[in-house]
């Protein structure tokens, strides 16, 4: 009689593959925050969940557990990491000072990507893993107008009228996030920094040579279809994107410019996290 082939066991697992240009390995604390985060994920990227010590892989339709080998324990008379990182994010002293303040004091912040960005923009993928990398924990969305979203609901109504909008030290911008779209252009405190996330102040720093920041809507914060270039997805110079320039005392200036340009891109914390994690 015919017997008939069964598949075997799977193999050990591959060598590792060469090392990319960046980062794809990110951890959240557990399964519910890698879930909620889904939609920031781009496909391919590695998640460690510290509360589990799994693994898991982001596919097209979700994600894939990855079966791990067995544990190599630290030697206990290993010495410690150097201090030196190849992140070139954590080249920066640590910014203790603003996660107690804000903290002690709920708010929201905001904050700018570490270079400017001409109108083909990933932001809000930037925004996640540029607060990632600067050691905040709580989610931070582009401050942008998308084909998706208006920039006004960006912010969780809960929290749009009861919290201040602070900078990366803490130095309060707006009373809340409502009152950036009361129709006034979102008027600011000019002499308040506005910093990035590895804390250079964008009104002074050269490495934004135009003080100008891309937001893609009206003045009530409502998305512009024609004046966002192309739901951020081009840089053509002919198409233009509404953008404030920092020198208005406005954040929301109703200012058009080439979506070749490169301008500095905002991003807030939507919400405020449950566990301030030290």
């Amino acid at each position: 009689r015919d017997s008939v082939a069964l598949p075997g066991p799977p193999g050990p697992p591959g060598q590792p593959g060469l090392p990319g240009s960046r980062n794809l390995v990110t951890a959240f604390s557990n399964m519910n925050d890698m879930l909620q985060k889904a939609h920031l994920v781009i496909e391919g990227t590695l998640i460690y969940l510290r509360d589990t010590t799994e693994v898991f892989i982001r596919v097209r339709e979700g994600w894939k557990k990855l079966q791990l080998g067995e544990l190599i324990p630290i030697p206990a008379d290993s010495l410690p990491p150097p201090a030196l990182s190849s992140n070139p994010y954590q080249s920066q002293p640590p910014l203790n000072p603003v996660l107690s303040a804000n903290y002690e004091r709920p708010a929201l912040r905001l904050v700018a990507l570490n270079m400017p960005v001409s109108g083909d923009i990933r932001a809000d993928f930037q925004c996640f893993q540029q607060a990632r990398a600067a050691g905040l924990w709580s989610t931070f969305r582009a401050f942008l107008s998308s084909h998706l979203q208006d920039l006004s609901t960006i912010v969780r109504k809960a929290e749009r009228f009861t919290l201040p909008i602070v900078n990366l030290k803490g130095q309060v911008l707006f009373n809340n996030w409502d009152s950036i779209f009361s129709g006034n252009g979102g008027q600011f405190p000019t002499h308040i920094p506005i910093y990035s996330f590895d804390g250079r102040d964008v009104m002074t720093d050269p490495s934004w040579p135009q003080k100008v920041i891309w937001h893609g809507s009206n003045n009530h914060g409502v998305r512009l279809v024609d004046k966002y270039c192309e739901a951020w997805r081009t840089t053509d110079m002919a198409v233009t994107g509404f953008a404030s320039p920092l020198s208005s005392g406005k954040i929301l200036d109703q200012k058009a410019y080439s979506c070749a340009n490169r301008l500095i891109v905002l991003c807030i914390e939507n919400s405020i996290m449950t566990d301030a994690r030290k």
